[in-house]
């Protein structure tokens, strides 16, 4: 178990090194992750590699023993490297370059890029190959933050059509595929194939579609080369990639960017600059969750926080123990090494006002004896947290699907994220355990299985999908269910659900987009209220379990339940408000006889086990007032585990 702090030894003197490592060995920590951001003190021009500040503090922290998680610098290139060579830089949508400063600011697609990478990490990994010092190497830093994950330079261009030429057997491939004589769009050549830019009305679905694969497809390649090269120098590294939150909001698909990775890290910030509160615990969880889904293990935190954040606007102070409790929250998601950001607020630079374990002054206050009395306490857990989570419910996630609501939301309403976790919260609040997985992964495993807005049908998942509930699985899927194929177009003579039609027990007949969250009721069991879009269903084999209440369309379904084979398929052909959506997962659950855990508002209480199968709980309070769960008392903002 890995516990410590991030640590930035080249924007200090370094005559604080020493009081500073026995500082972080006072918090109980054992681990110091260092070097993600100073690759102009480790190549002060090019090809002069200069390793003896980090040298030295290894040598310091080795002998008072404690471990070094090492970044490659690639997120912060030099400004003799953006000046010598600016075709690196990436450039926004209306053609203009980003600014060297900031971080990130390089382009994935830039093989010149790749090539001075290669010759940095090259460098560091052979000066550090016999270092034992160092536990892990973490590449890059939060791929694809803050929007460094797209860019429309003449670079990205010309390799988006190498792209699709490799794709595609030919150009009339292509337009075959993508309908281009729609609006007259045929091309000659794949030379005349635009990036999506600014137009008049939109660009092509299909050709957005690949633009959306080819800006993962860059970012994946990126990472893969960090990691194979890491692993060619010192075949025995570990390696892991710290990433951001967002990940379903970005440009890239996270579970194959973190494939060839041995560990999988996560900058866990339930605030941020600006927010007047942090992101509610269901929000939080999904992420975590989501996080652990990626390679479906479990995960490090590297970058937790204990102050208020932000570069240029700050926002909500995490109140006395309230980010000490968000700590807890993560290990019982699945984190089992955890870091945090940073040692130190600094004094320089753009985060200034990203609140450490220590402020400015450099005095031990608050958040310092939270963090010590944090690591004195969860370092007597390490089995447990090394224990894989067990769950008999998942959610499917879909990069695909997430990018072709980004294409066309269809809705002003429509949020793949937030659908994701509308329906991870009943779920949640119930304190029943439920993954968040990829649609590649296995998911045979699970008892109910929930496929939000999955709106790309591809054969295998589908294939996987019928064996599952034929088998005896439950499956959950919501509105706007495969309706596109692969290349983001429409099945022609098929009904909707594509291919799904005979699993459901029913076809959608029509379908209307609302603008409000709330505006259409439904009659069954319950009277139920319902918004965002909605689809008419025609049933076939399925039971009608909810319709819609208005006179035009009283007799189509909205919401169904099928057998199939010895499993069930549920369909939900609208967007039920929140408390509607609890009833009818209660409904589901009650189906299959799991049960959850009653607790107050804003209390989580999560179960684990360790590798003995010796029981434990987190309880963990969100929340400013005492509560009462399972006759325990838990103060204000308290987590505390049972077992």
């Amino acid at each position: 178990m890995y516990l410590g702090v991030d640590y930035y030894p080249e924007q200090w003197d370094m005559s604080m090194v020493d009081l500073d490592l026995d500082t972080i060995i006072e918090l109980g920590a054992n681990t110091i992750r260092i070097g993600e951001f100073a690759w102009c003190r480790m190549e002060v021009v090019e090809g002069k590699f200069d390793f003896s500040l980090f040298d030295k503090v290894i040598e310091k922290a080795k002998a008072k023993k404690l471990n070094v998680i090492f970044g490659t610098p690639t997120a912060t290139l030099p400004a003799w490297l953006a000046t010598k060579h600016p075709e690196i830089i990436s450039e926004f949508e209306n053609g203009t370059k980003r600014s060297f400063g900031g971080r990130r600011n390089y382009c994935f697609s830039s093989e010149l890029y790749v090539e001075y990478s290669r010759k940095i990490i090259s460098a560091l990994l052979t000066h550090y190959k016999e270092e034992t010092a160092i536990v892990a190497w973490q590449t890059d830093n939060e791929f694809g933050h803050e929007g460094s994950d797209i860019c429309y330079c003449e670079t990205c261009k010309a390799e988006f059509q190498k792209f699709l030429k490799y794709k595609y057997a030919d150009i009339i491939e292509l337009n075959e595929t993508y309908g281009t004589i729609f609006w007259s769009q045929e091309y000659n050549d794949f030379s005349q194939i635009p990036l999506p830019t600014a137009t008049i009305a939109t660009h092509n679905p299909s050709l957005r579609m690949d633009w959306e694969l080819f800006r993962s497809k860059v970012v994946e390649d990126y990472s893969k080369f960090q990691v194979d090269l890491i692993k060619d120098i010192i075949p025995s590294a570990v390696v892991l990639h710290d990433f951001s939150g967002g990940g379903l909001a970005k440009h890239f698909d996270f579970a194959k960017a973190a494939a060839p990775l041995d560990i999988v890290a996560y900058n866990n910030y339930p605030v941020w600059g600006g927010q007047k509160e942090p992101v509610p615990p269901h929000d939080i969880a999904f992420n975590l969750s989501f996080v652990r889904g990626l390679k479906q293990q479990n995960f490090m935190i590297t970058e937790a926080i204990m102050g208020a954040q932000g570069h240029d606007i700050t926002g909500y102070l995490p109140r006395p123990n309230q980010a000490k409790m968000w700590s807890y929250q993560g290990m019982a998601y699945g984190c089992n090494s955890l870091l945090y950001f940073r040692y130190r607020s600094a004094t320089k630079g753009a985060e200034q006002f990203c609140y450490g374990i220590l402020d400015a002054d450099n005095v031990k206050r608050r958040k310092f004896f939270e963090v010590q009395s944090f690591f004195k306490d969860i370092c007597n857990y390490k089995d447990m947290l090394d224990t894989p989570i067990e769950n008999d419910v998942c959610i499917v996630t879909d990069y695909a699907s997430m990018a072709a609501f980004r294409i066309q939301q269809q809705s002003i309403l429509i949020d793949y994220d937030g659908e994701c976790k509308k329906m991870y919260k009943p779920f949640h609040d119930k304190n029943i355990g439920v993954d968040v997985v990829p649609s590649e992964a296995d998911f045979a495993k699970y008892k109910l299985v929930i496929v939000p807005l999955m709106i790309v049908w591809n054969e295998d998942f589908q294939a996987r999908a019928k064996q599952f509930v034929q088998g005896g699985g439950h499956m959950l899927f919501t509105y706007r269910t495969a309706v596109k194929d692969v290349h983001n177009n429409v099945t022609f003579g098929k009904l909707l659900p594509t291919n799904f039609d005979d699993l459901i027990g029913g076809f959608v007949f029509e379908t209307e987009s609302l603008q409000e969250l709330d505006c259409i009721p439904l009659k069954g069991e319950n009277e139920f209220r319902a918004g965002v879009f909605r689809e008419f269903i025609e049933t076939t084999t399925a039971k009608t379990l909810y319709t819609y209440d208005d006179k035009f369309y009283e007799t189509y379904s909205a919401i169904t339940e099928n057998e199939y084979g010895s499993g069930v398929a549920y369909y939900l052909g609208t967007s039920l408000v929140p408390n509607d959506l609890d009833t009818f997962v209660d409904y589901v659950l009650g189906k299959l006889g799991i049960k959850g855990t009653a607790s107050p508002d804003g209390v989580e209480c999560v179960r684990r086990v360790d590798s003995k199968g010796k029981e434990y709980t987190f309880y963990i309070n969100h929340t400013d007032e005492v509560q009462h769960v399972d006759g325990e008392r838990l103060e204000a903002y308290e987590a505390k585990i049972i077992g």
